[in-house]
């Protein structure tokens, strides 16, 4: 074991000198490929659909199988809708990638059933710290509040988030559920046509063609289907570039957020560090606009960037390096007929702030029961318009969320140093000047104000839960209200009656009534506010659709065609 002068900031966190035990590491900069990296998740195999004279038909199709694809997948198939994943891989992603996943993806995994596995394996986290130089100028929780389920965030490499999502993709297919993915599979051409799409899918036998009714591209940021329409993003490239370097070693630093602006060990740069599972710790290091990407990847170079940071005599194994671009751009629109566009596939931003996977999530949450209804013939096609309208403008929030971020991390003029550099050394004495610290706003859920699915709404509600925001947890006496609330309509009555079953154009809501008496604090603070009775109609991805003080059918009817996408009146 050896003790050291931990870097910069470190000490500020009264935990005392980290340790390192690096134990027996490898050569230093060997990229390790394990068991996990290399195993087949979805090997190629034959399908059926190959051999048929004609085109097979099926309700979804999605390209993709990462994270976003995968819970897309799953959200269908629990609701069953025949889906198919095509994928040119059959592993899961080489690298950690996405890491931070925030308490809203919990909750959307624990919907999915696989929120369990991913919180057991995370590391749990709802404290950042940010230093300025060598000093910490303060630190925030990012849920300070008690009665939730879920912490503010986990962190996780991407590769254990795809690999708890395809178990959850296996364990439905053994209770019989209608998802398969291919793996081996490329999309090389669409071809759009009025009621579905022609995909050409090229494998190691040979190329074959197979049709979409609806087909969605969560094929990442590159994203072929893009190109193959001729699609294409807009929005800001900023000039800079950073290393993302993931290191396995022991250490004793506090499971938080750490953020640096101008540290000693990267002079006039920023630098991040995350704890992870498995002993790996996600470092990301600023090296600005003007550099070779391919010569600051190798370890030799790398490798002394590190120890500025950690300690010359701190011995580490990299798992991985990467160097990304900050982008905050999206496409235009999110839906072209009967091709839809979610994920990476259709907005990026940069990491910073996690609004990346997250966001992806949600679109996936947003997108699966509507197509549902759809493809049941239950709504009118225009309510995937809906899709396009709240998830870009949850892409609009996190852009500009993201570019703020951005441009006080890295100033691009002498002014702009010389006021963020004012704000760092202010926020460690005054509080005001805390909230324009911007060392990334982390990921939060969209509220869709102003969506045409939004119905009535009572002014002395609480503002938290108002019409187009996501549902808010809290205890009750057997659990939680989001695991309750799990997918599909609900009505949600504190203090007011409501029925346990409606049926309404053949959909089913599901009622609850919880006396104000048997409501804990965080219900009502969170429902009621200073009202005496509450009743929530609450959509299917746990977003509220309209809110009333007492209950009434006909107001739900009307509402619920709102929440449809068939009109009526708010």
């Amino acid at each position: 074991m050896k003790t050291r002068k931990p870097p910069c900031g470190f000490r500020e966190t009264g935990k005392g000198e980290p340790v390192h035990d690096a134990g027996t590491p490898r050569q230093l900069g060997e990229t390790p490929v394990t068991k996990l990296f290399e195993a087949p998740l979805y090997p190629y195999k034959r399908s059926q659909d190959q051999d048929a004279a004609t085109p097979v038909r099926h309700p979804v199709v999605i390209i993709g199988a990462g994270p976003v694809g995968l819970a897309t997948a799953i959200d269908l198939a629990q609701a069953d809708v025949p889906v198919v994943v095509l994928d040119d891989n059959d592993k899961v992603s080489v690298g950690s990638r996405a890491i931070c996943f925030s308490k809203r993806s919990l909750e959307i995994f624990d919907r999915l059933g696989c929120g369990d596995e991913m919180v057991d394996k995370g590391v749990v986290w709802n404290v950042g710290k940010v230093f300025f130089g060598d000093r910490q100028v303060y630190d925030f929780n990012l849920l300070p509040e008690q009665g939730h389920k879920r912490p503010a965030f986990i962190n996780l490499q991407q590769y254990y988030c795809e690999l708890h999502l395809v178990e959850r993709i296996r364990a439905l297919q053994v209770e019989g559920k209608p998802v398969e993915i291919r793996g081996g599979s490329r999309v090389a051409n669409l071809n759009q046509r009025d009621d579905h799409t022609l995909v050409t899918v090229e494998t190691v036998d040979g190329a074959y063609n197979l049709e979409a009714e609806w087909l969605i591209a969560c094929d990442g940021a590159g994203s072929p289907s893009r190109r193959m329409l001729d699609l294409d993003f807009v929005g800001r490239v900023f000039e800079d570039n950073f290393l993302i370097a993931d290191v396995i070693m022991k250490a004793d630093f506090p499971t938080e957020r750490w953020f640096w602006f101008d540290p000693p060990f990267n002079k006039d740069q920023s630098a991040l560090l995350h704890k992870q599972p498995d002993g790996v710790w996600r470092i990301d290091l600023q090296l600005g606009w003007d550099i070779d990407k391919e010569e600051e990847k190798k370890p030799e170079n790398v490798i002394p960037r590190l120890k500025q940071m950690l300690g010359a005599d701190v011995e580490f194994d990299l798992e991985w390096v990467s160097i990304y671009t900050f982008q905050c751009r999206r496409m235009e629109k999110f839906r072209h007929g009967r091709v839809i566009f979610a994920g990476d596939s259709a907005h990026q931003v940069s990491p910073f702030g996690a609004r990346g996977a997250n966001s992806g999530f949600q679109d996936a949450d947003n997108l699966g029961w509507k197509l549902k209804l759809v493809i049941d013939g239950k709504a009118p096609e225009s309510l995937l318009d809906s899709y396009a309208f709240e998830r870009e403008m949850a892409a609009d929030e996190n852009i500009l969320q993201s570019s703020r971020s951005t441009d006080f991390i890295t100033p691009k003029s002498e002014i702009s140093r010389i006021f963020r550099d004012a704000v760092l050394d202010l926020s460690e004495h005054h509080a005001f000047a805390r909230p324009l610290v911007n060392s990334g706003r982390l990921s939060v859920p969209c509220v869709y104000d102003g969506s045409k699915l939004n119905g009535p709404d009572v002014e002395g509600l609480p503002a938290r839960t108002r019409p187009g925001s996501p549902a808010v947890d809290a205890p009750l006496a057997d659990g939680w209200l989001l695991d309750w609330l799990g997918s599909g309509f609900h009505l949600l009555g504190i203090g007011a009656e409501v029925p346990e079953k409606l049926l309404i154009d053949g959909i089913e809501i599901t009622g609850v009534s919880i006396a104000t008496s048997a409501a804990g604090q965080e219900l009502k603070d969170r429902y009621l506010g200073d009202e005496a009775s509450a009743v929530y109609l609450i959509r299917p991805d746990q977003h509220v659709a309209s809110r009333w003080t007492d209950y009434g059918r006909t107001a739900v009817e009307n509402a619920f065609a709102i929440a449809l996408g068939k009109g009526g009146e708010a």
